[in-house]
């Protein structure tokens, strides 16, 4: 009983730590910092700017930086795949930069500690975000963003349900965001395959990693929408891409092997051999 208590009492803390003040501050300070070092043409490499404050890994830092050096004037995201949208991409530019937009995930219960956590800890200036509990597939994820009165440009679009990611990025096209960040399967090396589209599919499926991209499909289909890869989380299954024509030499292109570094990496590789014959695509 004790020991749940001060299990209970740590992670309230802990949620707390990432609201005061000295947390905003700093990154505003660094919002301007990235600024300044812009205009000098001195600006740090994407993946010596991670850290976190809400994301799962250290995405908030590296969208951060890029937000600094591309502009804010869009402060709209849409998260697919956001459980609760606390330990999310987008919830940090909420709180700490004003943003607004739509959180979507399948499971109810998700949806609805969301909504209670974002009710907790509410600005009282900013829009607070939608929720919607939906099943994501290509045939329904423009009428969901539509619904949700949300189209055109927009400033960031996450997605990640563990599924079929690389069928719904494809298919949406209500909305044009600036930057899009997009797990892939790196588990799949540098195959150029796609797991073939499932409207039914729900994780685990067949085997835990028989759905998704490569990361090379990923990149393929990055290209045809106009985008091009900046960077990823440092395991390298996190890819973040921008529109072609923004910051393009400030924040230019990488290849896919040079975000592949992590250890991790090719211990995954081994995880494919047991579906390395199964059905693919070409991405």
């Amino acid at each position: 009983m004790i020991k749940d208590f001060l299990k209970d009492k740590f992670l309230i803390t802990k949620i707390r730590n990432r609201f005061i003040p000295s947390v905003q501050i700093s990154q505003r300070q660094t919002f301007h910092y990235y600024q300044d070092l812009a205009k000098k043409d001195e600006l740090p490499a994407l993946s010596d700017t991670g850290f976190r404050v809400f994301s799962q890994f250290e995405e908030d830092g590296k969208l951060l930086f890029i937000f600094s050096v591309i502009g804010m004037e869009n402060k709209t995201f849409i998260e697919i795949g956001s459980d609760d949208g606390v330990n999310s991409n987008s919830a940090n530019l909420y709180f700490n930069f004003g943003w607004h937009g739509l959180f979507i995930d399948g499971n109810p219960k998700s949806i609805k500690r969301g909504k209670k956590f974002f009710n907790k800890y509410p600005h009282p200036w900013f829009y607070k975000p939608k929720f919607v509990c939906a099943k994501v597939i290509r045939e329904n994820i423009n009428e969901l963003i539509e619904n949700s009165g949300i189209n055109g440009e927009i400033g960031l679009l996450s997605i990640d349900i563990d599924g079929n990611d690389y069928w719904i990025w494809d298919a949406i096209e209500i909305v044009e965001p600036k930057v899009v960040i997009i797990e892939t399967h790196n588990e799949f090396g540098l195959n150029n395959i796609v797991v073939p589209y499932d409207a039914d599919y729900f994780y685990p499926g067949k085997h835990p990693i028989y759905h998704g991209a490569s990361p090379v499909a990923m990149n393929n289909l990055a290209k045809r929408k106009g985008y091009r890869l900046v960077g990823a989380n440092e395991l390298g299954f996190n890819f973040i891409f921008i529109k072609n024509g923004i910051a393009d030499e400030q924040i230019p292109e990488v290849s896919v092997e040079s975000v592949l570094k992590h250890p991790s990496v090719k211990e995954g590789y081994k995880k494919f051999e047991a579906i390395k014959d199964w059905e693919y695509l070409e991405g």
